[in-house]
């Protein structure tokens, strides 16, 4: 398979007021006979600066690999993602990610994990700001009683509030969210569902979150991307929520709007079974 080259994704045209631009990416595999195994097929998108964007697909259409080619984890094998207009090639503390695995280091507290994040981000602050962005930040996720506690006493809901805690500490401009809720049982979902949301209203900012739950990105997003599956996945749809904000799930789930949106996304998602 021919991939275009960078000169030709360069002469192609990106408005650089975008926040977060995808651009014609592709991203292919070698399998053990040498061929090309096609995740991803020429994925557009964008995101606007205070957008929150879910991305849902079947299992194995390239969601995760998506999210880690925009947090520099992983390079396109073509195509490029631009962050206000500089071109994403690594990591950077510009987007930060929560994973479903909380990836808490066990032997600090919850204090020290976020902690640890923020001296990484924040090298030229002194130790009281660096305390004060802390504590703002484990009492924007109610954890200020367990600041002391290590990961295996926590709850898992309490982890990914840490997770969370110590990704916003960063004041990163993208939060990218890998199906953060996917690990939590059924009543702590819907609990950290509404919580992450109720903060994203208080500090509006870029969010890009992969998710199997079609009412879990209904709920919480602008616009929803729906792909189709891989090999050569691409993006099939793009479901705008039009739903007012702040939003409240028990209230959202009683109307008619948000039941057409979910029977668009659940019709959609069919045709890939």
């Amino acid at each position: 398979m021919v991939f275009p080259t960078e000169n030709q994704i360069k002469s192609s045209t990106i408005n650089s007021e975008d926040f977060l631009v995808v651009e014609n990416v592709v991203k292919a595999f070698k399998k053990t006979d040498g061929s090309d195994y096609v995740v991803l097929n020429g994925i557009n998108l964008t995101i606007g600066q205070q957008e929150y964007v879910s991305v849902i697909g079947h299992s194995g259409c390239g969601k995760s690999t998506l999210v880690r080619i925009v947090a520099g984890l992983e390079k396109p094998t073509s195509g490029m993602i631009t962050l206000e207009g500089k071109r994403i090639r690594k990591p950077g503390a510009d987007r930060m990610m929560v994973f479903q695995g909380y990836a808490l280091l066990p032997w600090l507290t919850v204090r020290e994990n976020i902690r640890l994040a923020v001296d990484e981000v924040f090298k030229t602050a002194n130790k009281a700001e660096k305390i004060s962005i802390v504590n703002e930040h484990i009492e924007m996720v109610n954890l200020t009683p367990a600041a002391d506690k290590y990961p295996h006493e926590l709850s898992g809901g309490m982890k990914q509030r840490v997770g969370v805690a110590r990704a916003l500490a960063t004041r990163p401009k993208l939060l990218l969210l890998d199906e953060p809720f996917g690990a939590l049982d059924a009543l702590t979902r819907p609990k950290l569902q509404q919580q992450v949301i109720d903060i994203w209203e208080n500090h509006r900012q870029a969010v890009m979150m992969i998710t199997h739950d079609v009412d879990e990105a209904i709920f919480m997003s602008d616009k929803v991307v729906m792909m189709s599956n891989a090999p050569n996945a691409t993006i099939g749809k793009i479901l705008d929520i039009p739903l007012p904000r702040p939003r409240y799930a028990h209230e959202l789930r009683e109307t008619p709007e948000y039941y057409e949106l979910r029977n668009q996304a659940l019709d959609f998602l069919e045709k890939y079974q």
